[in-house]
């Protein structure tokens, strides 16, 4: 996938240059997906019957504990088991399953952008975090059966534009679906994009192959936030651009997944 760097005048005309798909229902054309190292795609899953999934604080921290403990391969995590490791521990990209590029927790469902770098890594990656985060809900609520709406989502991500589009929708989806009012009110703590525009030091995801295509270039308006560095800044401009208008428009495109 060929990235480029990107001036601030750039990203205003790149926010809504793909086409809506107008009566087109995305997430009827959810063909199984083929998973190849390398490649990026966006996941995602909701509960059964569109209820929510996530009931309190603890149970955002325990998924986002799950999507670091879990990106381990069998061998390694037996390894780590006989070695007495701490689950904590640093892990080498070889020994990962997957890398996480970004995303959103949301009270019904949830967003994530991945890169494939283990034979079968997101589909082994997935099938962890939903079988464990079920069996930590249900003993926690008291109840029994399936928590998500059946096997998990999945859309490969094929081009660079596409991968940077995806990114804001992932990282501004709260915004997006409502859940709050205006960007202004604040930063939803249990997604990654405080991690993007530096108000958090957050090790979850790699943030890299997004921010390293924005120009650190400064536009004079953009001057008024000195905590951030220059990368960030540009970021934030196209994040809020193109979350506005996904929020307004609110109609399925390429890599939107379906309505809640």
């Amino acid at each position: 996938m060929e990235s480029r760097r990107y001036r601030i005048k750039d990203l205003f005309l790149l926010s809504p240059s793909v086409e809506p798909l107008g009566d087109f229902c995305y997430a009827l054309d959810m063909r199984k997906t083929i998973f190849a190292n390398g490649e990026f795609y966006h996941i995602y899953n909701r509960g059964v019957d569109k209820r929510e999934v996530f009931l309190d604080e603890a149970d955002y921290l325990r998924f986002l504990k799950n999507l670091r403990e879990f990106n381990i391969n069998l061998i390694r995590e037996m390894r780590a088991k006989l070695s007495e490791l701490n689950s904590e521990s640093e892990l080498s990209s070889g020994e990962q399953l997957v890398v996480i590029i970004a995303y959103c927790l949301n009270p019904n469902h949830f967003h994530l952008i991945l890169k494939q770098i283990s034979e079968k890594g997101i589909e082994k990656f997935m099938h962890k975090i939903s079988t464990g985060y079920t069996n930590y809900f249900n003993k926690k609520y008291k109840r029994s059966g399936a928590l998500f709406q059946g096997r998990f989502k999945a859309i490969n991500v094929d081009s660079n534009d596409d991968l940077l589009y995806l990114s804001a929708y992932v990282n501004r989806n709260y915004f997006i679906h409502g859940y709050q009012g205006e960007i202004s009110q604040g930063d939803w703590k249990y997604c990654s994009a405080i991690d993007y525009l530096g108000k958090r030091k957050g090790t979850l995801c790699d943030k890299k192959i997004i921010l390293d295509q924005f120009s650190v270039e400064l536009k004079s308006e953009l001057n008024s936030v000195p905590e951030l560095s220059s990368d960030f800044n540009e970021y934030m401009v196209f994040l809020n651009v193109n979350a506005v208008y996904l929020k307004e428009k609110k109609e399925l495109e390429k890599y939107l997944l379906e309505e809640f």
